[in-house]
Formats: structure tokens, C-alpha cells, sequence
């Protein structure tokens, strides 16, 4: 499609790729390292930049993971937030639902109910 200058205003995913988001957001047996924690930020961050909603989906998944083991700090938390904002917009334009249905199914995945 054309391309715009502004993040998040790309063709909207397809069926397929919703599919695709939830099954990476459910995949839970993947070790998430927590040594280096500086290089794994940048990483998150330019798979944010990409704009991509499967790139997106492991950083929103990795760190709810993360969540799950220890206290995010700050700039963690800001991240997931970040994530997770992109993903709820991205999925309910995808799916043509709001977006409280989306952090509905957020919740459940990651039981923070």
C-alpha cells in the first residue's frame, strides 16, 4: 500500500494475521533472558519502531512474562504500555470491535483478570 509518514496508519491487518497475533501472544514457553536487559530494551524498541503487529505482539508477550517473574521498572512498564496500546488499536480496527473487547481478550490471555 502507500506508505505514510506516520506509524500505525498502514492497510489494516488481515483475519490471517489476527490469528496469527494471538497465537504468538499465547505462546508461553519461550525463555525470556533477563541478563542483559539494555540490549533487549533496544531490541523491543526497534521492533516497536517496525510498526509490525507480530513484532509488537512478542514485546507485549515477552514483557507480561517478564511481569509475571519480577517488577518491571519504568521503562519497561512504559513499554508494555506502549505495546499494548498499538496492539488493542491495531486488533480492533482488525477485528471491527472496540477497543475495551480487545483488552477483554488481552486479559484473559494473560490471566490478569
Amino acid at each position: 500500500g502507500s506508505h505514510m509518514g506516520s506509524v500505525g496508519l498502514r492497510e489494516i491487518i488481515s483475519e490471517e494475521d489476527v490469528k496469527q497475533v494471538y497465537s504468538i501472544l499465547k505462546e508461553k514457553d519461550i525463555s525470556v533472558d533477563s541478563t542483559t536487559w539494555n540490549r533487549r530494551y533496544r531490541e523491543y524498541m526497534e521492533k516497536i519502531k517496525t510498526g509490525s503487529v507480530f513484532e509488537i505482539a512478542e514485546v507485549l508477550r515477552d514483557l507480561y512474562l517478564l511481569k509475571g517473574d519480577k517488577d518491571l521498572s519504568f521503562g519497561e512498564r512504559k513499554m508494555l504500555d506502549t505495546a499494548r496500546s498499538l496492539l488493542i488499536k491495531e486488533l480492533s480496527l482488525a477485528k471491527d470491535c472496540s477497543e475495551d473487547e480487545i483488552e477483554s481478550d488481552l486479559k484473559k490471555i494473560f490471566n490478569l483478570a
